[in-house]
């Protein structure tokens, strides 16, 4: 009788023939097609597919070392597509910065690649088959999303949010969705027993048309009850290079003012709340006080939450502020995940001999973190949880939050990300936590994308990229707490453990 693979695996011989170095720069090859799932792309059916690629090849490295350097190709390539936009922060001041815009790529590409070398490297180690690899993969996902802080940008459940697939964020979170997307790409790439080879490849075929169906086909659940309350988002449109210049800012924080004085739009009430972005003003607190007021009459007396950095002693916080109907700061967040080497540097007084700044900061210790993630009250709304730009990123942030809110508040200036791919795939991070919790979401960019988000992830409505204007929009409801929002990373990470502690007695059983 024919082994498993003996013959269904003769097509990747040339592959296993390759020198080291060739299996490597194939490996980056397929890497680098795999964020073509991701936003502004779209095609999560390509990322399985790639990903199944990438368990064909583990099938053909018999070192582990051999395994490590295909997973680290893969990821290298991976990587390098999908953080493309991380290149345009060293634009807005390229006299400065643009120099180490070639570097952040290659570190960032390079150093989370060393997550997926880890995976296959383990994966390897734990076995001579395959399977291992769902398991380390996953695990190194958790890991990447903790790690130093944490960077879980891109993740593999990221681009399954538009379709019904999505909707596994809010049973097990992240990271049990990447779980289920790779136990896909595994049973894809399995290879089919001789004699049953017919019947095995129509199971994967009917596997990968219940894929694509469910990554494509929105949700099915009804649309969201909303609320009677009204909030209008406010997208001024300051591009970064002039947002601060003493010619400009001026300018637009009357541009600001007449989006929130506006009449409301056709349709709509009278807004219960209005929001500027991230760091929409150029005054600090509390030594803006004729700015805010100005703001609260342009509300007309209604609540507005604004980003501004305030300072109160020596410490420099990246803050969302609460008015009043006096314009009076009524309460105040300070953001506490703040983005390494933008608006704080690692080992910042050695840094600083150097002559090493963030990007985002004015001085070389950056900004001051804030005590964490909470809920603010805005009365009949109910409780909102701000979060500012990066802090969207981070589900297991978001979980972490006392109280369960009602709704979600982003902040956010993504004019620092360009205006393709980095602002489409923070909007799909932001759709994420929506979905994780279970509650409404709406977000106020600088530049876009400003959108109310249900609690499914679905974009009610939106100002798109480069245009100045507002939205006024109805809130949704919230929708009964999920099952992620209940019992977060914990349940899958014991999972994890298990499997792979498993794995490890198994090995040691068969030597």
């Amino acid at each position: 009788m024919a082994r498993a693979g003996s013959r269904a695996s003769k097509p990747w011989g040339w592959y296993a023939r390759l020198p080291r170095w060739g299996r490597a720069a194939i490996a980056a090859f397929v890497g680098a097609l795999g964020p073509l799932g991701q936003a502004p792309y779209d095609q999560p059916l390509v990322m399985l597919l790639v990903f199944s690629l990438a368990f064909l090849m583990l099938r053909r490295q018999k070192h582990a070392r051999d395994a490590a350097l295909v997973g680290w190709c893969f990821g290298i390539g991976y990587f390098s597509v999908a953080l493309i936009w991380i290149l345009q922060p060293f634009q807005i001041d390229p006299d400065k910065h643009a120099w180490m815009a070639p570097f952040a790529l290659l570190f960032m590409s390079t150093g989370l690649a060393l997550f997926w070398a880890a995976a296959f490297w383990v994966a390897r180690l734990l076995s001579n088959r395959t399977w291992p690899l769902i398991l380390t993969w996953t695990a190194t996902e958790v890991l990447r999303a903790y790690v130093l802080t944490g960077f879980p940008w891109a993740s593999p459940a990221q681009a399954l949010v538009n379709g019904a697939a999505g909707q596994g964020l809010a049973w097990v979170g992240p990271h049990g969705v990447t779980l289920w997307l790779m136990s896909l790409a595994w049973a894809l790439s399995f290879p089919a027993i001789y004699r049953r080879r017919h019947v095995m490849r129509l199971g994967q075929a009917a596997l990968l048309g219940s894929a694509a169906a469910l990554f494509y086909l929105p949700p099915s659940a009804p649309e969201t009850p909303l609320t009677p309350h009204w909030v209008r988002l406010v997208q001024p449109n300051a591009e970064q290079h002039l947002k601060w210049h003493p010619e400009h800012a001026r300018g637009f924080f009357d541009r600001q003012l007449a989006l929130t004085a506006a009449p409301p739009e056709t349709g709509a009430a009278q807004p219960d709340l209005t929001i500027w972005p991230e760091t929409a003003i150029p005054w600090v607190y509390p030594d803006a006080g004729g700015a805010l007021e100005m703001i609260s009459a342009a509300a007309r007396g209604t609540p507005v939450a604004l980003g501004m950095l305030r300072q109160p002693g020596d410490d420099l916080f990246n803050s969302m502020v609460v008015l009043d109907t006096a314009g009076q700061a009524a309460q105040i967040y300070d953001k506490h995940h703040l983005v390494p080497f933008g608006e704080y540097i690692p080992l910042a007084s050695i840094a600083e001999r150097f002559g090493l700044t963030g990007m985002a900061q004015v001085s070389a210790t950056g900004f001051a973190r804030g005590p964490g993630a909470r809920t603010l009250d805005f009365g009949p709304l109910g409780r909102g949880l701000p979060l500012i730009c990066y802090e969207a990123v981070f589900a297991h942030d978001v979980n972490a939050t006392p109280d369960r809110p009602d709704f979600i508040i982003q902040i956010t200036n993504d004019a620092w990300f360009g205006r393709d791919v980095g602002p489409q795939q923070h909007l799909a991070q932001a759709r994420m936590r929506a979905i994780e919790q279970g509650v409404p979401l709406m977000r106020a960019a600088n530049t876009g994308i400003s959108a109310m988000i249900d609690p499914r992830g679905r974009v009610l409505t939106s100002l798109p990229m480069g245009v100045s204007g507002f939205l006024d929009a109805q809130l949704p409801e919230s929708l009964e707490p999920t099952v992620y929002s209940r019992t977060g990373d914990g349940p899958l990470t014991l999972l994890l453990l298990i499997g792979l502690v498993g794995a490890a007695i198994r090995r040691a059983a068969s030597k």
